[in-house]
């Protein structure tokens, strides 16, 4: 009975994971927003902690916090929210600009320039890309029509996202406590220690990967209007988004500003330029920036970090590829428990 025990644990971990994602599924906004508190409360917690351990009583350290945030908030309101909407709203309406401005540098205004051969199949081709830029310029306006819907018919949903973060901040040992009373006695403090570990690598993580984003965009920004290339600050975020992919995400933040600095200059001096300094930040962001900021690595995988990022991202949205190599490594810290059979030689 005891050699089926272990099978029969793992099947019900996976009716478990399996029954969690129907759920989220079924309440995709409810948890979304819950996701979202979680993971604000999380990030916040040290600071809260570094307030407490300067003898600052914890209800009057997450007030601070609020404090603070409250300020920084109404500044990005006023001034930052509306750049970046200009911006983008902007890059929007120029976009099929460029494109009309790359195809009559590919064929000419007139058609009388072009590739000395197949100029029938280039000009095709051509087309398909334009066509499925316009196709994906109307998806993302419809999406952000539609975000904007979801967000005015789940207000009540966002307005008690900072509510469940004071909460969970506050309550922060009770729900601890509450959570290891139901532990099983015999393996209470592998589980503990597992979770301590989990919670250094994965905290480590979602912390440096935010700094990280953080520093990407900034430099990229700043590369970008050196070189005067149109819409710096979008590529900027775009670039710090990208980080956050794996190994693709270098190849992903880089084709934009290559795609205006070309249309905009037609030189390809400065499509070496732009090459060189992602090529600079990316290297300072490697060997630089991730040993500095990231307590611990994750050493995953790399086939396998694509892998979780994909799946995750198609079962969970954005919230999938912001937590899927997170959840990986917590996987494998626990298959690696599991390995030295912690669970099983406990007295």
């Amino acid at each position: 009975m005891s050699e089926k025990q272990p099978a029969t644990n793992i099947l019900i971990a996976i009716l478990v994971v399996a029954g969690l994602f129907a759920v989220g599924s079924a309440l995709h906004h409810t948890v979304s927003t819950f996701l979202l508190s979680f993971v604000l409360a999380y990030l916040l917690d040290p600071f809260v902690v570094m307030l407490e351990r300067r003898k600052v009583r914890r209800i009057y350290g997450i007030t601070i916090l609020y404090v603070a945030l409250g300020v920084t908030g109404l500044f990005c309101f006023a001034y930052l929210a509306p750049f970046v909407t200009m911006k983008w709203n902007s890059m929007l309406i120029d976009l099929p600009k460029y494109l009309q401005k790359g195809r009559e540098m590919i064929f000419g205004r007139g058609g009388s320039f072009g590739p000395a051969y197949a100029t029938e199949e280039w000009g095709w081709v051509f087309d398909q890309i334009a066509a499925g830029m316009d196709n994906l310029l109307d998806k993302l306006s419809s999406g952000i029509y539609a975000a904007v819907g979801r967000v005015a018919f789940n207000l009540l949903n966002l307005l008690l996202a900072p509510i469940l973060v004071f909460f969970m901040l506050f309550y922060k040992k009770d729900i601890i406590e509450g959570i290891t009373v139901w532990l099983p006695h015999r393996q209470k403090n592998t589980i503990l220690a597992l979770g301590r570990e989990i919670n250094a690598s994965v905290g480590g993580y979602i912390r440096g990967q935010m700094v990280v984003s953080l520093i990407v965009a900034l430099l990229s920004t700043l590369a970008l209007f050196y070189l005067n290339v149109d819409y710096p600050v979008m590529n900027g975020i775009f670039a710090g988004l990208a980080s956050i992919l794996p190994f693709i995400g270098v190849i992903l933040a880089t084709i934009p500003p290559l795609f205006f600095a070309y249309v905009k200059f037609q030189s390809g001096i400065l499509l070496i330029k732009v090459l060189a300094a992602f090529a600079l930040i990316y290297f300072m962001e490697g060997y630089l920036v991730k040993p500095l900021v990231f307590k611990k690595a994750m050493d995953l995988n790399p086939l396998a970090t694509i892998i979780v990022v994909m799946a995750f991202g198609e079962l969970m949205g954005f919230w999938g590829i912001l937590l899927a190599i997170p959840i990986a490594a917590a996987i494998k810290i626990v298959s690696a428990h599991f390995r030295r059979e912690s669970f099983t030689h406990e007295a």
